[in-house]
């Protein structure tokens, strides 16, 4: 009698091992982190090396544009990614119904605007050809920058996603050229002033607080953000991930690497 009790005992014991052991299995080690080229790689790096410490490993996937590393999100091939903005991940939940979660800030690029031509926003002759990204959220937020430098004012009660349809005064009539927001940097010799996103202008070796003539203000919308699946939102590696994004190593890392260009936004 007390053996069949031991036995049932073991067994119950096991079971239950096991189903924890199941429970644990289900926080990744491994992860895979879309980023864009640039800074969003190069702070990725810096979170690598503290994720390791705490025993998750980081595979870094970089990519050239703004569309795939949703895509690839949404289809599994990506556990996370680091490299949008507020405005354009709520652009793209719209357009492509994508059942993501936001789960942490990351960085601060301020989007700026460069000239090979002029060195200041009131050179621009009339008629200048100016270069903004063809997406809806940042070609609103560069036609924002403008509104707030002077150069043009937007139809009364245009939000964040202005296009040039919305520009009500254009004194300087500038033409604008929308282009995909990875390409606007190799437009510079053929545009007058394009505005290009810092971690593109940063790959093609510009300075935003060196070599912008326009820049946005720290005080912005466009902060950037840390995406995960929704499913996976709760899920413990996700805490982990987030904690090593966010740990002060990775914050001196910021602030010295970039000197002001690009800020922690947490």
């Amino acid at each position: 009698m007390n053996k069949r009790f031991l036995l049932r005992a073991l067994g119950a014991s096991v079971l239950t091992f096991g189903l924890v052991l199941s429970a644990y299995g289900q926080d990744k080690t491994s992860i895979k982190v879309g980023v864009t080229a640039g800074p969003h790689a190069q702070v990725m790096e810096a979170v690598k090396k503290v994720a390791a410490q705490e025993g998750l490993n980081i595979q870094i996937i970089e990519f050239s544009d703004y569309v795939q590393p949703n895509a690839a999100l949404a289809s599994g091939d990506l556990d996370a990614n680091s490299y949008q903005h507020q405005p354009y991940l709520e652009q793209q939940i719209k357009d492509r119904g994508y059942k993501f979660a936001v789960v942490g800030k990351s960085i601060n690029l301020p989007i700026g605007i460069y000239s090979k031509k002029v060195k200041h926003l009131d050179d621009l002759k009339s008629g200048a050809r100016f270069g903004i990204p063809n997406d809806p959220t940042n070609g609103g937020r560069v036609l924002l920058l403008l509104q707030e430098k002077g150069l043009i004012k937007l139809k009364p009660g245009t939000g964040l996603e202005a296009t040039p349809l919305d520009v009500a005064e254009n004194p300087k009539k500038l033409r604008f050229v929308e282009l995909d927001a990875a390409q606007l940097p190799r437009s510079l010799d053929d545009l007058d002033a394009v505005a290009i996103n810092t971690n593109f202008a940063m790959s093609a070796g510009l300075n935003p607080s060196r070599d912008a003539i326009g820049l946005e203000g720290a005080k912005s919308p466009y902060i950037n953000i840390l995406v995960v699946r929704e499913a996976d939102k709760d899920q413990p590696w996700v805490a982990r991930f987030v904690k090593a994004y966010h740990s002060p190593e990775v914050r001196a890392f910021i602030e010295q690497q970039f000197k002001g260009a690009i800020l922690p936004a947490w």
